[in-house]
């Protein structure tokens, strides 16, 4: 039975077509069936409807409340029927409504070692505290931010002229590697949780390591 991927982007959808690139070249049995963006204005809008993707936007400037956005990105999602939803550079905070409905089938890729840099700016403040390696963490989401249990990370070394922009970029090459490792396990059903940690059945590493 092919699971139903629902992929949710803010910007370019680099990691959206990271994902898509990976579901066909390891046959998943999985297809996307839709992309959804907060911002009108996002390029991987424009990238999903050429691969032919349904594509559609809920504007969070549109809402009066976040409650009233949240609603109305979770009734989107519903008409799409996904069986796992994935935040491929979603950039807005979901409330707990909306996580709990998706609860275990909501996977996030964030910019850093979790749980070293919730939230933003997390580059700028790897940089400050002066750390050796940064990273990224594919997890489920949780109600806590940046809290859910880590699926798989890919650590990458912080070198000593970086720039913000160098080692964002750097960190954006892992997650177009480590987000489709994830998500590909958990379609192929490959992936245990239990008491708020994650394992992979088979006991392949869920810790990658670039050098370059």
């Amino acid at each position: 039975m092919s699971t139903r991927i629902l992929v949710l982007i803010s910007g370019r959808g680099s990691n959206l077509a990271a994902l898509v690139e990976a579901a066909r070249a390891n046959g998943w049995p999985a297809e996307v069936v839709g992309v959804i963006s907060n911002r009108p204005q996002a390029a991987g809008l424009q990238w999903a409807r050429e691969q032919g993707f349904h594509a559609q936007v809920v504007d969070h400037q549109a809402f009066a409340s976040r409650e009233a956005f949240d609603a109305a990105l979770l009734a989107a999602c519903q008409a799409r029927q996904p069986d796992l939803v994935v935040l491929a550079g979603f950039m807005r905070v979901l409330g707990e409504a909306f996580v709990r409905h998706y609860e275990s089938r909501l996977i996030n890729i964030h910019p850093s070692l979790l749980p070293a840099f919730m939230g933003l700016h997390t580059h700028r403040r790897a940089l400050q505290a002066g750390v050796k390696f940064a990273g990224a963490t594919a997890h489920y989401v949780s109600v806590t931010l940046d809290h859910g249990p880590v699926i798989a990370q890919a650590a990458v070394p912080v070198r000593a002229h970086d720039t913000e922009h160098s080692l964002a970029q750097r960190v954006l090459q892992a997650e177009h590697r480590v987000l489709p490792l994830a998500v590909g396990w958990h379609v192929k059903g490959e992936l245990q949780l239990q008491d708020g940690l994650v394992s992979h059945r088979q006991g392949a590493s869920q810790a990658l390591y670039f050098p370059d």
